[in-house]
């Protein structure tokens, strides 16, 4: 374990051969261990130790872990903290749990006992930061799926605020790239279901075993290649929320059993007998017309009007061309962002040609032509001219539709660097970007200057 990756544990007690056992047996095991015989010490060690975890000796010569534990928690809340003491009585131990220890042992305490606990102390408080880093950059990145002032917007908007409390199934209609999947993100992350599971699969081209299996799960044995038994999305999303992108293509032969789920909220793993209870809410869309879909044998009518009791439609974008501004100032503060870009500006004349577009590929489109602009602006400001749409780009002589972004960025800085003659300095001008952030996309693509 590298000094960069070794957890440190502050170890508070008084009693320098008890200190001594714990840190050799802790620092044998990979830790980075500190030691203060008292608070005022402690609080000494805090300020440039920075401690992923303490171990603190209850009684101290000058208080108790109790008056030192505030400040643990004040310093670093994530911090996992174990209390040891020679007189354990409930009273105490309930005392240090309030205020904000994890565990609380008496002395002796066995070593590799500590050590376990310690360990399982650390893989709590990291799950739970990252938990919540996981929740905040979910947050932070969601997109507004009713960002705009349309009528059709606000319409759509309204509908959904009035289904909030239900957890009857829900179809989101839409052309492809309107934000199907951001719509149903949000509904999930405002339902009375948002503390569990958000389970997605996109149904298109999945053949029927592959469909079932992702689905169901399966056992092992249930199929060729099946060699372990394999959870299905429906045992992950149990209490959650499963959405299905592109429900339309599901297989025939599948449909019955996804009714069942519905319905009976019971379903089969693949190669097994035993029924299985999952409790889900179905959030599901589609670009097809599932009722030509029905009439042409397609798509089961039962499972259709178990499906439809609640409707949205996502308009398009040329049916709300005012929304397009908003829109578009969101999606390019973001790409600026994630791509290590300066913060943009879009000026009127750019802002009116991205109205006139015709947008076949809709929300997902303008983000695309947003990231192309941006890998190939410098500046803080997209105009009207600097704008690359598809045509544009593939008439381009850099441009080759079969790159990906990250193959397009790579070749721009390649080029820029190679015009400015290898200067990092002049090439992060040009680019727009700081130095630090060059260096750092030169690393992830692999050039040198």
């Amino acid at each position: 374990m590298s000094e960069l990756t070794r957890n440190r544990v502050l170890l508070v007690d008084d009693e320098a051969v008890i200190r001594s056992a714990i840190r050799k047996f802790l620092t044998a095991a990979g830790f980075d261990v500190t030691e203060a015989e008292n608070r005022a010490s402690a609080q000494l060690k805090l300020r440039s130790f920075r401690p992923d975890a303490a171990i603190v000796d209850y009684k101290l010569p000058d208080g108790t872990a109790l008056d030192l534990l505030p400040q643990l928690r004040a310093i670093d809340d994530s911090m996992a903290i174990i209390v040891l003491t020679a007189h354990a009585t409930i009273d105490l131990a309930v005392a240090a749990m309030k205020e904000g220890a994890d565990q609380f042992l008496t002395k002796p305490v066995e070593l590799p006992s500590l050590l376990a606990i310690l360990q399982r102390s650390l893989d709590t408080h990291r799950n739970l930061q990252s938990d919540r880093a996981g929740k905040n950059k979910t947050e932070k990145n969601t997109l507004d799926p009713f960002a705009g002032s349309s009528r059709a917007i606000m319409e759509l908007q309204a509908d959904v605020h009035r289904i909030m409390g239900s957890d009857r199934p829900v179809l989101i209609q839409g052309e492809t790239g309107t934000g199907k999947g951001v719509l149903a993100n949000w509904i999930h992350a405002h339902s009375r279901r948002k503390q569990e599971a958000f389970v997605d699969l996109n149904c298109a081209g999945l053949s029927k075993e592959l469909l079932e299996s992702e689905l169901f799960g399966h056992e092992r044995g249930a199929f060729t290649g099946a060699v372990q038994p394999k959870q299905g999305l429906l045992d992950l999303a149990h209490r959650g929320t499963l959405f299905l992108d592109e429900i339309g293509d599901i297989d025939m032969q599948v449909q019955p059993k996804l009714l069942k789920v519905l319905e009976e909220k019971q379903y089969r793993r693949l190669g097994d007998v035993k029924q299985r209870f999952a409790d889900v809410r179905l959030l599901a869309a589609t670009h097809h017309d599932l009722g030509i879909a029905v009439r042409e044998k397609r798509f089961r009518e039962d499972l259709y009007f178990r499906n439809n009791t609640i409707v949205l439609r996502l308009p398009p974008l040329r049916e709300r061309p005012e929304d397009i501004p908003a829109l578009a100032d969101d999606l390019a503060t973001r790409v600026a962002h994630d791509m290590g870009h300066p913060p943009v500006k879009l000026t009127d004349g750019a802002i009116h040609a991205l109205q006139t577009g015709h947008w076949r590929g809709n929300v997902r489109e303008l983000k695309n032509v947003l990231e192309r602009t941006l890998l190939m602006s410098d500046g803080s400001e997209i105009r009207r001219n600097d704008l690359r749409f598809e045509q544009q780009a593939s008439n381009g002589a850099a441009a080759d539709m079969s790159l990906t972004l990250t193959e397009v960025e790579a070749r721009h800085i390649a080029g820029v660097l190679k015009e400015e003659g290898g200067s990092v300095e002049k090439a992060a001008k040009r680019l727009g970007i700081t130095r630090n952030t060059l260096y750092y996309k030169m690393r992830k693509h692999g050039l040198r200057a």
